[in-house]
């Protein structure tokens, strides 16, 4: 059970960074939103388990072990530079020297550099379906984790129960700390891409 619960712990991690970021921007996170997000993240993460556990059977133990350790260090290597980006993004912007337009581009893209961007109609309430499209477009690591975990005893049902649960309290969290997560003059996602490189690094 600890290595499920260290798991769910690492893909919560985002998950609280972006209620935080919400928080202070004034965005409300409704419980059937903040159900969404859980749910879609538990659901990707039970999924890709699932999958990792069939391929298994096919795929020699270590090319499947170092292919889904590489590809978890490589989230963690993307993860800290997307962090890198945010902060260079954020002090210049703050300077004056550039103006964020990002009006028509994708919201895979808004949501790289800011998480706030799923409020696609600015309502201040982030409704159930911007709730699915942000959890979607930050499951990318939950995905590599889970389909990396082929060979271990990690149960799919636990660890997305505990998924669930875990990004219930991170959003919790995230809203109570808000203010002073995003009042810091660093992004903090880099420690999710660490908390990830260490995780292949000991799976």
């Amino acid at each position: 059970m600890c290595d499920e619960f260290f798991l769910a712990v690492i893909v919560s991690f985002d998950t609280c960074l972006a209620a935080a970021a919400y928080c202070n921007s004034g965005i409300k996170i409704p419980l059937l939103s903040s159900a969404v997000i859980n749910l879609v993240c538990a659901a990707v993460l039970g999924i890709s388990l699932f999958i990792s556990d069939i391929s298994g059977n096919y795929i020699p133990p270590d090319i499947f072990h170092i292919c889904g350790s590489a590809v978890i260090i490589l989230i963690g290597i993307i993860t800290i530079a997307k962090s890198i980006a945010r902060t260079l993004v954020r002090k210049i912007t703050e300077r004056g020297e550039m103006s964020m337009k990002l009006g028509k581009s994708p919201l895979a893209l808004k949501l790289y550099l800011d998480d706030t961007a799923a409020d696609i109609d600015h309502s201040k309430v982030l409704s159930a379906g911007e709730a699915a499209a942000l959890a979607l477009a930050s499951s990318m690591d939950s995905a590599a984790m889970g389909l990396s975990c082929g060979y271990s005893d990690i149960s799919p049902p636990a660890a997305s129960l505990l998924t669930f649960l875990c990004g219930s309290a991170a959003i919790w969290l995230g809203g109570i700390a808000g203010k002073k997560i995003s009042s810091l003059d660093h992004d903090l996602s880099w420690v999710g891409g660490i908390l990830l490189i260490t995780f292949a690094i000991l799976n």
